[in-house]
């Protein structure tokens, strides 16, 4: 079973010649993380990159945030909606799922049990 490191604004290079992003949550295998040098940033995106959407956000900069992600290292891709309660969950095969209230997001890739939606947007 793989090991994963959870980090909240998680700094990151998906593609070396561009400015860095910070993602609002990642995950990263613990092999990877390890590896990362102390003075630089991840390499690739996380295993799973995780936006919360804001007012500031286009539809298009997020299909763009996603693809980047989706094809440079990132397993899935979700999209954190507060004011519908909603997640929207992009695999690496471009399909998407959308979960809300009541529902839970597998997490079976990330060696773990399912996610309930309620606890992501629990006070």
């Amino acid at each position: 079973m793989r090991s994963f490191i959870v980090r909240v604004e998680c700094p990151y290079r998906a593609l070396p010649e561009f400015e860095y992003r910070v993602a609002d949550v990642a995950a990263i295998s613990g092999k990877r993380w390890k590896a990362v040098d102390p003075d630089d940033d991840l390499r690739g995106s996380p295993e799973l990159v995780v936006e919360v959407r804001s007012p500031s956000n286009t539809k298009a900069q997020l299909r763009e945030l996603v693809t980047l992600c989706l094809t440079t290292g990132a397993l899935e891709c979700w999209i954190v909606d507060p004011q519908r309660k909603s997640v929207a969950v992009t695999h690496r095969d471009g399909s998407t799922t959308a979960y809300g209230p009541g529902s839970e997001i597998p997490l079976a890739a990330f060696g773990a049990g399912p996610l309930p939606v309620d606890e992501i947007f629990r006070d």
